[in-house]
């Protein structure tokens, strides 16, 4: 009998039914994303809804302990509840929930722990390194406004020098380095939350290797060609107008083949007249 008491979803105290109040209640925090989560209640055929709360350090020591409904889930049918609108500051939070059915009402369950999102897990950003030309470029996860990023870059060869580099926001390629033919290169990054002043481990190392000499050499040869081209092609051009306007301006005349008879005929005559 005692078993099938305790196995009912509702209690009975004093001949009234009592809604039991969620349990294990916890918060998953991840990259300033805090989700609280808790076991749901059980009663057959029934929507159970839920109404969270939160109490930060101002609301506990200057307005008197009072509670502020959650921005997203008051009420909410989900065991689950995404508080990170509510949690604006870097300070300890209380948080709780009930349960509701109808004109029922379960207690309080409060997080035995206040939540700090100082203790939020931070991972490295995911990245694409790619190569456009001779040009080392990298596309980071887009985090939101709250983050920056750390990007430290090198030349794959004994000695190198490691270049570090911040990128504000993510979602938009960003220029690193201008690469040198036939080199390697590699990148890492890491997570900076600005609101908590934390960073993330760097994530994996990822290198890309620029196309050696040999394109660089055609692509030399190539534009060499073309230049030879465009001068002939000038030149020619320059000659040609140079002949245009030689004939335009000054004309080669041709005398009839008489002409040349007549005047030495006429210088004859004078010639023989002259004493």
């Amino acid at each position: 009998m005692w078993f099938f008491y305790a196995s009912i979803p509702c209690l009975l105290i004093d001949g009234a039914a009592v809604l039991p109040a969620p349990q294990n209640l916890s918060v998953q925090s991840t990259n300033m994303k805090h989700l609280l989560t808790w076991s749901p209640v059980i009663v057959p055929g029934e929507v159970i809804d839920y109404s969270v709360e939160y109490q930060g350090e101002y609301e506990s020591l200057y307005m008197s302990h009072i509670w502020i409904p959650s921005s997203w889930c008051s009420p909410t049918e989900d065991p689950e509840c995404d508080i990170t609108d509510d949690i604006t500051a870097t300070v300890p939070y209380n948080l709780r929930v009930r349960a509701t059915l109808g004109s029922q009402t379960s207690a309080w369950s409060a997080l035995k722990h206040p939540f700090n999102r100082n203790s939020t897990i931070l991972t490295p950003p995911r990245m694409e390194v790619t190569k456009n030309g001779f040009h080392l470029v990298i596309e980071l996860e887009d985090l939101g406004p709250q983050f920056e990023f750390l990007v430290a870059y090198w030349r794959r060869e004994p000695g190198a020098k490691e270049h570090v580099k911040t990128v504000r926001s993510g979602g938009i390629p960003v220029h690193l380095e201008t690469t040198e033919p036939g080199a390697a290169y590699c990148v890492k990054a890491q997570t900076f939350a600005k609101a908590i002043g934390r960073h993330s481990a760097f994530s994996q190392v990822e290198c890309v290797k620029v196309q050696g000499e040999t394109l660089s050499l055609a692509l030399a040869l190539f534009a060499f060609a073309g230049f030879l081209l465009i001068l002939v092609v000038v030149l020619f051009t320059i000659w040609k107008m140079g002949q245009l306007l030689r004939y335009s301006c000054c004309p080669v005349v041709v005398l009839p083949d008489t002409l040349p008879g007549v005047t030495l005929e006429g210088v004859s005559l004078v010639t023989s007249a002259w004493p």
